[in-house]
């Protein structure tokens, strides 16, 4: 016979409790814990004795390794995050803001895999009517995609179990629910439930599953943060809503490397693949202003050339203001500091504002040189050289430290039309191919700032 039982769960990390807590010892959270009534089967040893089936360790060293079974998507910059394509029978999540665009690639990848079977799409946000209006619009003509409009896991499973497709869509996990939790939709236990039985379901069955999911203010995929370790591959889509760039980006991946990303532009017709992101995101690039200067980043294995721009102006205030879009805030001031330090600069009285351009973030420290030569490019109001490229980290002592793959980043360049590259000295030390560019070693801010002399 069926307990009831109440217990309390964390709503940030999904720690039960059998008492309310103020603080959780999982996750350190304040006021997260809610009552959650929960139904579950009599498991004691007085029930029913069950048949289980008996399974003997395996000598590993007599296990045969293969290589799991893909299934191309069709779309070049997914199957380059993915490793080479979806592998059958994977659990895939995705994540990302509203209106990012992921139900957008997700009926995309529907389209491109026809001839695999059956896609069956189960949405609990969305009706038919408009899941239609957006695949004419992306002109989808793959006739073996069925919609089902459910939300209650177990109408999910006879539907997979009765149709048996190929690829089975979930959008989203927060929609979803299941009569043997009383907690509402979308709360930790349905979250962590639902993924279970999915899961089940479709590793049974070599059911090919994709997952999307929310994400919090912080950025993060909505639920417990066991949801992410149930899953084999996580991807996150990212940019500006406001922008039409979007990068794809796996955070785990059991069957590939996670240092590859995806870049798309999300047009009328959908999300387009962008082959070549660098001549893309410096395009409108024309005039040679004080403030600009482009910077090589490395997103995965792919060298980026992003344009930076920086304002300088009297502040009106007695503390001067930092602004930075697309970078570390943090890691603005600190920059700020040694410029000010090391080079000399009375930043002290200026407002500093800094803006990626197109809209991306960047977080590796090889943008740093190029962060300095921007700033003190605008303060002094003296242009930097429209055809040179900044690559190079910068330490709180002025020093300028060697970065990783700096032959990608000189390769790009040099394949976009620059003549002239900033590199710290230690990396050109180490080069060995002969380069178009005029290359110019820099030890510390000092040597680098004499280009704006």
């Amino acid at each position: 016979m069926a307990k009831s039982k109440t217990v309390f769960v964390c709503s940030s990390c999904g720690y039960e409790s059998a008492k309310w807590i103020g603080k959780c010892p999982a996750c350190n959270e304040w006021n997260t814990f809610y009552e959650e009534k929960m139904s579950k089967a009599d498991t004691s040893f007085g029930s029913a004795d069950k048949k289980r089936k008996s399974v003997k360790p395996r000598i590993l060293t007599d296990v045969e390794g293969k290589e799991a079974s893909r299934v191309t998507t069709g779309i070049g910059e997914l199957d380059r995050v993915l490793g080479g394509g979806i592998v059958k029978g994977s659990l895939l999540l995705l994540g990302g803001e509203p209106g990012i665009g992921k139900s957008t690639l997700i009926l995309q990848i529907c389209n491109k895999i026809q001839g695999e079977g059956k896609v069956l799409y189960v949405s609990g946000e969305e009706s038919a009517e408009q899941i239609k209006i957006r695949a004419d619009r992306l002109n989808i003509k793959n006739e073996d995609i069925l919609f089902l409009g459910e939300t209650d896991i177990d109408v999910i499973s006879e539907a997979i179990s009765e149709i048996n497709p190929k690829l089975v869509i979930i959008d989203s996990i927060q929609t979803m629910y299941s009569d043997e939790i009383t907690s509402a939709a979308g709360t930790v236990s349905q979250v962590r439930e639902i993924t279970g039985r999915i899961m089940k379901i479709c590793k049974s069955q070599g059911i090919t599953t994709i997952i999307i999911g929310h994400v919090t203010k912080e950025g993060n995929i909505a639920g417990p943060r066991v949801l992410e370790h149930m899953v084999d591959t996580v991807l996150y889509l990212e940019g500006e809503r406001y922008f039409s760039y979007r990068i794809l980006r796996g955070v785990k991946n059991r069957f590939g490397s996670t240092n590859e990303v995806g870049m798309f532009e999300m047009r009328n017709e959908g999300m387009v693949e962008i082959t070549n992101p660098s001549s893309i995101l410096i395009s409108e690039r024309e005039d040679n202003p004080a403030g600009s200067v482009v910077v090589a980043s490395i997103e995965g294995t792919r060298p980026l050339l992003v344009e930076f721009q920086a304002l300088t102006t009297a502040t009106l205030f007695g503390m001067p203001r930092r602004t930075a879009n697309g970078i570390d805030y943090n890691r603005l001031t600190l920059l700020m500091a040694v410029l000010e330090k090391k080079g000399k600069l009375h930043l002290n009285s200026q407002d500093v504002y800094l803006n990626v351009v197109s809209g991306i973030k960047i977080a590796e420290p090889a943008i740093d040189l190029g962060i300095i030569l921007c700033v003190a490019s605008s303060y002094k109001n003296i242009s930097i050289p429209k055809n040179l490229v900044a690559i190079g980290e910068v330490g709180l002592t002025g020093e300028i430290r060697a970065v990783n793959m700096i032959e990608k980043r000189l390769k790009e360049a040099e394949k976009l039309g620059f003549k002239k590259c900033i590199i710290p000295e230690n990396n050109k030390k180490l080069l060995k191919d002969n380069y178009k560019l005029d290359i110019i070693g820099a030890k510390d801010i000092e040597d680098a700032l004499k280009i704006l002399n």
